[in-house]
């Protein structure tokens, strides 16, 4: 038990090492200073999310086999390497590579960071769990954001230092982590896994609904508030001195995610996901037809908190499915489905966006409103007596 305790604080404790990444409010002008166009930074981001996707369920079947222990300690590694990559490259080549290796670290601790999470818990308060370790996340962000304001400011290089030993402290919390048990309630035969699992996952394949959902609001959020929301500030007659102050800003209302369990145990999980959605939407859709500076900063904030606090209850959601001891594997798999549909949702908000903010605006309205119906289809069928979900 005291071990189990141990693991949550020292993965609390990478989260929140790992969210300092003190170049966060000037990513995109570092690559620029470096001779790296904006074309070429969304070639790179193309392909890392097709590797990610390609390494999902290999990295998810190796973790049930060595252990979840051993395989963030891996990639705790392989991403403290990447920062130190990050920190010396000088070209298109470097910076593909230093995001080659961050796709494998990213589909590696995928599912992976979760379980072992829901291990070490015992099954009780996760939820709660999950929300507090995205908040260090983004309580690393912003204090690294306040740093880069304060102290870095145009220093480019030095804030991509501060990342790499930021990265370099939590890959020393890694070596501390205990290993955790995982039995289940149906033993997959590691002999034949891909078949198996996809045999198992048929038979829950109604959760697809909620999968594509989930991926639906949360590549909202992301393509929205990481890559078109300054372009929307713009529009809006936001001067760019002020923007670091917005990002901070961004950044801690995500923060609120360590509140979830305390919403849905106050509303229902239920209601609580339809309002995430619907606010989500109500935002996206202001921000597309009224180009006011408060209207788009609060619809961003709006946008960061919706999906913020909706993480933790997919992730608990998601977990609750599972009755397999392949537990890193399924979660892998869910998170392939979903980065499939990022695929999509970024190729239409960067064809959209090149037509109008406005319209990628309304593009994320009807996302996250199409979201909303086939999580409510999914519900029904999981609250069908004849529905037995047995992954």
């Amino acid at each position: 038990m005291e071990d189990n305790k141990k693991n949550i604080y020292l993965l609390y404790g990478i989260a929140l090492l790992q969210g300092m990444v003190f170049y966060g409010p000037i990513a995109t002008l570092y690559r620029q200073s470096q001779g790296i166009s904006v074309f070429e930074i969304t070639l790179i981001e193309s392909i890392s999310l097709v590797v990610m996707i390609a390494c999902e369920i290999p990295w998810g079947y190796i973790a049930d086999r060595i252990g979840y222990k051993k395989t963030i300690l891996i990639c705790n590694i392989l991403y403290f390497i990447s920062k130190i990559i990050f920190w010396k490259a000088d070209s298109f080549i470097w910076f593909l590579a230093e995001r080659l290796i961050l796709s494998i670290v990213l589909s590696g601790l995928s599912g992976c960071d979760s379980a072992y999470l829901y291990l070490s818990a015992g099954k009780k308060d996760n939820q709660k769990i999950f929300g507090i370790y995205n908040a260090m996340s983004n309580g690393g962000l912003v204090i690294a954001s306040m740093i880069f304001s304060l102290v870095i400011k145009d220093n480019y290089r030095q804030a991509a230092f501060f990342t790499m030993l930021s990265y370099g402290l939590a890959m020393i919390l890694s070596f501390m982590l205990s290993g955790v048990h995982h039995k289940s309630d149906v033993r997959i035969p590691l002999g034949k896994p891909l078949k198996t699992l996809a045999v198992s996952i048929g038979e829950n394949k109604k959760f697809i609904l909620f999968l594509i959902s989930s991926a639906l609001l949360m590549e909202s959020h992301q393509t929205i508030t990481v890559f078109l929301s300054q372009i929307q500030y713009v529009r809006s007659g936001i001067l760019t001195q002020y923007m670091g102050y917005i990002y901070i800003a961004v950044t801690l209302s995500g923060m609120l995610s360590a509140y979830s369990s305390k919403l849905t145990t106050w509303l229902g999980e239920s209601m609580v996901i339809k309002f995430l959605f619907c606010i989500a939407a109500v935002s996206c859709i202001l921000m597309a037809v009224l180009p006011h500076f408060m209207i788009s900063i609060l619809g961003i904030v709006i946008l960061r908190v919706a999906t913020s606090l909706f993480i933790p209850v997919s992730m608990d959601i998601q977990n609750r499915q599972i009755k397999a001891s392949n537990r890193a594997t399924i979660l892998s798999i869910y998170s392939s489905m979903m980065n499939m549909i990022a695929v999509c949702t970024n190729l239409i908000f960067g064809k959209i966006a090149d037509v109008g903010i406005e319209y990628a605006m309304i593009t994320g309205g009807v996302f996250c409103f199409v979201g909303l119906i086939l999580y409510t289809l999914w519900q029904g069928e999981a609250l069908n007596p004849k529905y037995h979900p047995r992954v």
